[in-house]
């Protein structure tokens, strides 16, 4: 486990490890399992019928985290992987995830994941993944992720997935099914560069009274790199829901923003917002005037709005 430098600085980038995890955790390398512990109450075995694994959440678990970091560190692998969480009542978890490919070879490496949640009554779950790409070779970074979540009543999701550079294509899809009275808020950072091009597809279904959803999207757009973005919050009961999607565009870059709100019930209350715009010329002087150069006012400028 972690056993190259290559190893280790990927796994601290996508999951901020150093050395071995605290509590449950599965580290697949390379298609194949580098490491996997289970704890007393956050059990972790692999599925049989294809790829991926199971995490079971026992009832009343509080304060532990489970890390399930994905790294690719040669040119050529292509995989698809299914995770199941079944996190059982009154939980209160850290699921931190993430993928990283180091592709210093010709040949395209691709990571394809369908993430699913059943989060009982009561439960909080805070997710994490982080997506990242290095490495000088000519082949591609790819990753598209699936991430599906049931919250049952009360119960709730925070989602934070952040994709830190070096991703040549990604398409994302992102769904949250909410019971009476559950909560789901995704916040999503994103930065592309050079051609890349990067999709984000969420659905947000509030079914039962009183759910809540939302979602907060920021993104920069440099170089020659598209984005597109299509979140739609539905609501079919008394309920709230609130879409805001944020852009910097610079240099030749596109980005399309599609914010959808559907009410099929009198009682639902749905907003959304959508910006698109360049950083402000005022911000980069005010910062030359304390001593940055122009790309280095533009760096601090876009690590705060990613922030």
């Amino acid at each position: 486990m972690m056993d190259t430098e290559v190893d280790r600085e990927l796994l601290e980038k996508i999951a901020d490890l150093v050395g071995k995890p605290v509590g449950a955790f599965n580290i697949r390398k390379d298609c194949g399992c580098d490491g996997r512990e289970s704890t007393e109450h956050i059990k972790i075995t692999g599925k049989t019928d294809k790829q991926g694994i199971d995490i079971r959440i026992a009832d009343g678990t509080h304060g532990e985290q489970c890390h399930i970091p994905v790294i690719i560190t040669k040119p050529g692998i292509s995989e698809m992987v299914y995770n199941d969480f079944y996190v059982g009542t009154n939980c209160d978890v850290d699921i931190i995830a993430g993928c990283g490919i180091h592709n210093c070879g010709n040949e395209t490496s691709q990571h394809d994941g369908v993430h699913t949640f059943y989060v009982g009554k009561g439960s909080r779950v805070h997710y994490v993944e982080k997506h990242y790409g290095e490495g000088d070779g000519k082949g591609g970074r790819i990753m598209n992720p699936q991430t599906i979540v049931y919250l049952e009543e009360g119960a709730t999701i925070q989602m934070d997935t952040i994709q830190i550079g070096g991703i040549d294509s990604t398409k994302r899809y992102t769904k949250i099914v909410c019971g009476k009275g559950a909560e789901g808020v995704i916040t999503e950072r994103l930065m592309t560069a050079g051609d890349q091009i990067a999709e984000s597809d969420m659905d947000i279904v509030l079914d039962g009274e009183d759910a809540r959803g939302r979602v907060i999207s920021r993104s920069v757009a440099r170089g020659n790199s598209s984005q597109r973005f299509k979140p739609c919050v539905v609501g079919n009961a008394k309920c709230f829901g609130h879409v805001q999607c944020d852009s910097i565009i610079m240099d030749n870059a596109k980005i399309q923003s599609v914010p959808e709100i559907a009410a099929n019930c009198t009682e639902a209350q749905l907003i959304h917002e959508a910006a698109i715009g360049k950083i402000a010329g005022d911000q980069l002087l005010k910062l030359e005037t304390l001593g940055l150069t122009e790309e280095e006012a533009e760096d601090r400028i876009l690590k705060g709005f990613l922030a």
